[in-house]
């Protein structure tokens, strides 16, 4: 990825944060542009033969992103992420130009709607499934938490703005919710085709095609089931009493059931059920579908609270309350915008557990402000719960995304995001059947009574009262969902019956949601107590992935470096176990110096690339996730000779290489003296970096030549010191010839004595003319003593004994002075 330059990691961010929006965007616009839609092309949506149009329309996208993302992800691994990505942006814009052209009316538009937009979900589906993979192969380890949390920040607050983006459009013209899409799709499609590249390993390996067929049908099976469970059957107010619904969810659990079976048989299944065996990807991924569980459905329980109750009781009418849902519900998208990135920031640098674990926390304690909410709330309040709320998953989503995407090995990614997408998309579906379910165990235990008394009270005959109140609740929360006055679509007709100031208090603001807040309001703990628990769970999981250690942080120039090598032998030393590390090890010179910015890949028997990583700025490096068996271990870094290792993995048990690794320049030079120019004998040369590192030393000869071999290329700087001369530093290129002139210094000598004897062990110093101590010497068993390396100046020379004494001399550059010093 060198010569694609460092700013293409922001390019592919750029992009795939794009192609992350436009999915999310579309998976929610729909919401609420389907009351003008079904409007638009003549169909009543809560008619008993209409309502499948309108789950469809609701469900499609996400039923379909959910069962193929796996598969797209395991395609991107075989044959390139960005082509398949690519291919997704392509498929999205073209479905979407096709969504704004429909022309006709009645069912055959609605089946036109419906079949494109399961086509836009296939593109959403690639789009979603290799985002995460192109930006793991993009980006080194330690500023994953940050490129995956802006991603994860598009693909939620995505959700939230075509709630605002539908609402806005489709008053104006229906047509124009699908068009929006168009030219960012197609200028999505020529920008990854220009600029993006495969940089990531390809694993050729056989598609699992009865793996991918398994698994479509058995997901497909138990989330139409738990779509129609929602549809009242019978006399009851929901589909689970339903055989075919049931049959379906039972036939959906065998064959999936089936296709574990088949994963575990397979050379290349679609589900690396291996993967499992990593705890942060098991955990993490567990983590990630109760968070998925316990907000899926959140989005629709507050539109239909906002919608159905509190907007109209504070004076906006039915067919407004779907824009200014979205508009009031935006505090949950500013939570999550404001805390997504900043933890994926942080977690880079302290570890992802305590962000996932408490943001995972929090939400559930903004869940149960939500219960303590009457349902008449005041609105300050009930955007400090969304805001804590938003803040919690936000803190929760970009560190746990990162976490799941460090933990795989580079030949995994592809088809480890799409199992993390399929597990959040599955759960979202699931979610919203949940809570739907739950919604109308709440309300049909209560609001039959309580609406066949309101009717009658309010002038209703009693036998329609009756009628209506029997109806299902699903179709009182589907009216209000879509915007529809609840009561004018149920009563149709009678109402023409009725005064008309009867008629229009029944219709009027107030009836509904009075009549509806108390049944609602036990449906909606229910729900909300559901959350709590799914989000408290998810906080355990998230906390048993483990805290990550720290990355070091790599200059953004020189990330990564060529890989290139012949595989070799070498020794493994096998340690205990210590988290989750299972490769790893320190890459340094022969002088023991740590070489940052390297790169350590393992390729397997087959020489395909398993696993790519950075040597951090200490020269450490580790890998994790790798499986047990025999690897190859190529280490190179830039001015060095590359480095290959064999290493066996055990399992569970953390493998350590270190490597030593030399460099391919040369640099041969001369010391000599400045006196008389002749070559330095014993001279002292260190060879260094620019960072202060040294690379090597040497002793020169008679002849004073020095030579070092195996250095890095690049910036280097050579340090010579000898006696009686002053040391030199210069700089030197790898590849070199350096001649070092050493300026002479002045020694001052002599013999200390005392009563006619020498004096043993006197200390002597020399002091410059400030009074500093520039040289000291201790006399020998005969009284001499020598003070080298000085500059030319004058001298004051003390030596102490008992009382000292001093002696003033003048010192010559290449001259030795003699300074005897008698005491008594």
């Amino acid at each position: 990825m060198a010569e694609l330059g460092p700013r293409y990691k922001w390019i592919a961010l750029s992009n795939t944060t794009l192609g992350m929006l436009m999915a999310t965007i579309n998976s929610s616009i729909v919401l609420i542009a389907l009351p003008d839609i079904f409007k638009g092309i003549g169909i009543n949506p809560l008619a008993p033969d209409n309502t499948s149009y309108l789950l469809w329309m609701m469900m499609g996208f996400l039923v379909v992103t959910a069962v193929l993302v796996v598969s797209f992800g395991r395609l991107g691994d075989m044959y390139g992420r960005v082509r398949m990505y690519n291919m997704g942006f392509a498929i999205f814009a073209l479905s979407s130009v096709l969504l704004s052209i429909t022309w006709f009316d009645g069912p055959p538009a609605a089946l036109w709607l419906i079949g494109w937009r399961v086509v836009q979900g296939v593109g959403g589906a690639m789009l979603m499934a290799n985002s995460s993979a192109i930006l793991t192969d993009a980006f080194p380890v330690n500023q994953r938490g940050t490129a995956l949390g802006i991603n994860a920040v598009a693909a939620i607050a995505g959700s939230f703005l075509g709630l605002i983006l539908g609402g806005v459009l489709a008053p104006v013209d229906w047509h124009l919710v699908f068009i929006v899409s168009a030219p960012f799709g197609v200028f999505g499609t020529i920008w990854a085709y220009l600029k993006l590249h495969d940089t990531g390993v390809r694993n050729k390996a056989k598609m699992d095609w009865w793996g991918n067929l398994t698994f479509a049908v058995g997901l497909i099976a138990v989330l139409v089931a738990i779509t129609y469970g929602i549809q009242p059957y019978g006399d009851s107010s929901m589909g689970w009493g339903n055989p075919w619904v049931y049959g379906t969810l039972i036939g959906g659990v065998l064959v999936l059931a089936a296709f574990a079976v088949i994963e575990v048989k397979v050379a290349n299944p679609l589900f690396d059920l291996h993967l499992f065996k990593i705890r942060a990807f098991s955990a993490g991924n567990l983590a990630n579908l109760l968070a998925s569980l316990g907000r899926g459905g959140l989005q629709f329980v507050l539109i239909i609270w906002l919608q159905g109750i509190w907007l109209p009781q504070h004076g906006y009418s039915f067919e407004s309350t779907p824009l200014w849902a979205g508009i009031y519900m935006l505090p949950l998208t500013v939570g999550f915008l404001a805390s997504a990135p900043l933890s994926g920031v942080l977690s880079d640098k302290w570890g992802a557990r305590a962000f996932t674990t408490g943001g995972m926390l929090l939400t559930a304690l903004s869940f149960v402000f939500l219960i303590m909410l009457p349902v008449d709330f005041d609105y300050w309040v009930f955007a400090i719960v969304l805001l804590v709320n938003g803040l919690g998953m936000g803190l929760f989503s970009s560190p746990n995304r990162a976490d799941v995407m460090n933990s795989l090995p580079g030949n995994a990614r592809g088809v480890g995001a799409g199992m993390t997408a399929t597990f959040q998309n599955a759960a979202m579906v699931l979610s919203i059947g949940i809570f739907f379910s739950l919604i109308i165990a709440g309300l049909s235990s209560t609001l039959p009574s309580v609406m066949d008394q309101g009717l009658i009270a309010n002038g209703v005959p009693a036998q329609a009262a009756h009628q209506v109140a029997s109806l299902p609740a699903v179709g009182v929360l589907f009216a209000a969902f879509l915007g529809y006055n609840p009561i004018q679509e149920l009563l149709g007709p009678v109402l023409h019956t009725l005064p008309a100031d009867k008629a229009e208090f029944l219709t009027g603001r107030s009836f509904f949601p009075s009549l509806i807040s108390q049944p609602f309001q036990s449906g909606l703990q229910i729900v909300f107590w559901f959350a709590v628990v799914a989000c408290v769970v998810a906080a355990i999981a998230s906390w048993v992935v483990g805290k990550r250690s720290t990355a070091p942080v790599e200059s953004l120039g020189s990330e990564l470096a060529a890989v290139a090598a012949e595989a070799g032998g070498g020794p493994t030393e096998l340690v205990e176990p210590s988290g989750e590390i299972a490769l790893g090890g320190v890459v340094r010179t022969r002088g023991g110096s740590g070489i940052p910015g390297g790169v350590v890949t393992v390729t397997g028997p087959d020489g395909s690339q398993v696993d790519r990583v950075l040597v951090g700025g200490d020269g450490g490096y580790e890998l994790v996730g790798l499986r047990p068996g025999g690897y190859t271990v190529i280490v190179t870094a830039p001015g060095f000779r590359p480095e290959a290792s064999a290493v066996t993995l055990r399992e569970s048990v953390p493998a350590v290489q270190d490597f030593e690794l030399v460099g391919t320049a040369v640099i041969t030079g001369l010391i000599r003296s400045g006196v008389d120019g002749r070559g330095l004998d014993l001279a002292t040369v260190l060879v260094s970096d620019t960072e202060g590192r040294i690379l090597g030393q040497a002793v020169t000869g008679p002849s004073g030549v020095f030579r070092f071999e195996e250095l890095p290329e690049g910036q280097l700087v050579i340090t010579a010191s000898a006696a009686d001369h002053e040391p030199v530093a210069l700089p030197a290129a790898g590849r070199s010839t350096v001649d070092v002139e050493l300026p002479p210094v002045a020694v001052v000598h002599g013999v200390v004595t005392g009563s006619a004897a020498a004096l043993a062990g006197a200390t002597v110093t020399a002091l410059d003319g400030n009074g500093k101590v520039v040289a000291t010497a201790v006399t020998g068993p005969d009284g001499s003593y020598r003070l080298g390396g000085l500059p030319s100046g004058d001298y004051t020379v003390v030596t102490s004994v008992q009382e000292p004494v001093a002696v003033r001399v003048t010192a010559r550059a290449g001259e030795e002075i003699t300074a005897d010093v008698v005491f008594g």
